[in-house]
């Protein structure tokens, strides 16, 4: 079957799936929604490849709870992608025109659920949100089936970041999958999955799930990134200081101010160790902080400043004390 005819039975499969009532032809319009409905429209044609190959095979469509529906045991995206909020536009656009394009499971033993997803986890997410059934295609598919189909799909999206394929490829790699394998369902070569792997590998994934997918950060600067956060004795703690006072900026600015403080030189805070309390009877008298030019002690505003006077006075006697004690310890 040509390319050609297998494109035509996906747009008859649409059809049948919309059910569109005859209307009449309009002109062309300048309507931004209804440029933006087309525009949805070329994008579903233009990356129907996946969908033609199951559909020529005679794969039907049909309707399932999304409770029966199992999650991929490998995660495509980051924490949050499925978050109410994240699929509130899909929710919105399938309860205007319903699911037009189908996703894609397959049956699933030992899950506690009849099938598992393999792609269109938030369009599941979406008609779950909504109460409807799922429209998805049943394809009986091995472990390395399904995560090719899975990658394949995510492939062609515009908003799945590098990022994001980068630690795809490496949970592929901590579960067991071949090489060759991860190649093709990120559809790339054993090169550039070598660099997504070390990309991936060299930092760690909570800091990345804090940082956020940064759909317009690419490959050169994530290379930047990692080697920035391997020069970085405490490259973990920067970054999450600086992304906890960060409150208001997008995923672009989340990258460029984790970057920063990557790059930046330690502050003065950094080099001290964590301060000694001096107490009596309960009470705070002074705290001991200590730093490369030496330590510190301060006193707490409440005490006396005759105390101090008292302890300053003493001070020679009780290092003499204190020399003579080491001295015995030392020939004991």
């Amino acid at each position: 079957m040509s390319r050609k005819d297998s494109r035509g039975m996906f747009a008859n499969v649409l059809g049948q799936l919309e059910q569109p009532s005859a209307a009449p032809s309009v002109k062309p319009t300048s309507s931004p929604h209804l440029l933006k409905v087309a525009a949805g429209v070329r994008q579903i044609q233009e990356k129907g490849e996946a969908l033609d190959r199951l559909l020529k095979d005679g794969d039907q469509v049909v309707d399932v709870d999304p409770v029966e529906v199992a999650p991929s045991s490998i995660p495509d995206r980051f924490d949050g992608a499925y978050d109410d909020a994240a699929i509130e536009e899909i929710a919105a656009s399938i309860r205007e025109r319903g699911q037009i394009v189908p996703g894609l499971i397959r049956p699933f033993k030992g899950g506690g659920a009849p099938y598992q997803i393999v792609f269109g986890r938030r369009r599941l997410a979406a008609v779950k949100m909504l109460g409807l059934k799922f429209r998805a295609i049943v394809r009986d598919l091995s472990d390395e089936e399904a995560i090719i189909f899975q990658g394949e799909e995510n492939a062609n999206r515009n908003d799945l970041s590098f990022i994001e394929k980068c630690a795809f490829a490496l949970s592929q790699e901590q579960a067991g999958y071949r090489r060759d394998v991860i190649c093709a369902s990120l559809a790339t070569g054993k090169s550039h999955i070598s660099e997504m792997l070390r990309i991936a590998t060299a930092i760690p994934r909570d800091v990345l799930v804090q940082i956020g997918p940064s759909p317009e950060i690419g490959r050169r600067r994530w290379i930047d990134f990692a080697d920035a956060f391997a020069a970085s004795q405490d490259g973990a703690d920067r970054i999450r200081q600086s992304l906890g006072q960060d409150r208001h900026g997008g995923p672009k600015d989340r990258f460029a101010v984790a970057l920063s403080a990557l790059k930046s030189e330690p502050g003065p805070a950094s080099s001290l160790k964590a301060a000694t309390e001096i107490r009596a009877n309960g009470f705070l008298l002074a705290t001991v902080s200590h730093a490369k030019s030496g330590s510190k002690i301060s006193f707490n505003k409440a005490v006396a400043p005759s105390f101090i006077d008292f302890l300053n006075d003493r001070m020679e006697s009780l290092h003499s004390e204190f020399v003579q004690s080491t001295q015995r310890n030392s020939k004991g």
